[in-house]
């Protein structure tokens, strides 16, 4: 009896568990998308770093990462970093910081853009993953998105995903988004521009947890360790308990 117990409080504890991630990813108003970012993906990782800074760092820090360990990191050498990922006169060894100060951030957009250096850690990747992918032009003819309403940052992506526009369905007598259409074609397809997206929360993702990609590594070489360390004490413990056998 008390075996049934815990196991209907730890099915009902699951329960709780997931619909109150359903319930959190409706109240955000939309639905949360998987990913399929692979950290362990190094070009990925590299072709989001492009996207980065090309489309991000401009008005988003990174300031917990310098350029020469992302070099080192993903298999750059510091000359690639410098003319590829570096705009400003910033060193191979400065963080990835912004020009724009805080205070005049906050003036023109409202609130000032957060450093992304965690962000990854804070949202999750499915999360950020269709937040990129949900940005739509309302009625305002200004930008809306699905999973942050009223988000205080522009659709950086819209010349290569395009522009979509909501279609609404009435539930309960409340206009509700069943979908987003696109009504301008950007530069990529949908799945080229989900690619994109991938590249990109890849590359948050390492930023994140920079120990991630040799961690990981490393660790595949500890369990092989372990295990030929615990077939050692097997053949140890029988030698041992053979006389008393």
């Amino acid at each position: 009896m008390r075996r049934s117990r815990l196991t209907f409080a730890a099915l009902a504890a699951t329960a709780a568990l997931v619909f109150s991630h359903v319930a959190l990813a409706a109240g955000g108003g939309g639905y949360v998308e998987h990913s399929g970012v692979n950290t362990r993906d190094v070009a990925a990782a590299q072709r989001g770093a492009k996207i980065f800074v090309n489309y991000c760092l401009s008005c988003h820090s990174a300031s917990y990462m310098r350029y020469n360990r992302l070099a080192e990191d993903l298999g750059l050498s510091e000359e690639m970093v410098m003319q590829n990922l570096m705009f400003s006169d910033a060193k191979i060894g400065d963080t990835m910081d912004i020009a724009m100060p805080a205070a005049k951030a906050e003036e023109w957009f409202g609130k000032a853009p957060p450093d992304l250096s965690l962000i990854a850690r804070s949202r999750g990747v499915d999360w950020l993953y269709s937040y990129m992918k949900g940005f739509y032009r309302d009625e305002t003819g200004g930008w809306n998105n699905l999973l942050l309403p009223n988000a205080a940052m522009p659709h950086v992506l819209w010349q290569l995903q395009g522009i979509q526009e909501p279609l609404y369905h009435t539930v309960h007598g409340e206009d509700v988004i069943e979908k987003l259409v696109l009504v301008e074609p950007g530069e990529q397809t949908e799945d080229e521009y989900a690619h994109t997206v991938r590249d990109l929360v890849t590359f948050l993702d390492y930023l994140s947890e920079p120990s991630k990609l040799k961690r990981k590594s490393v660790g595949i070489w500890v369990m092989l360790f372990l295990a030929f360390f615990a077939f050692l004490t097997y053949l140890l413990k029988a030698e041992y308990w053979r006389d008393v056998h």
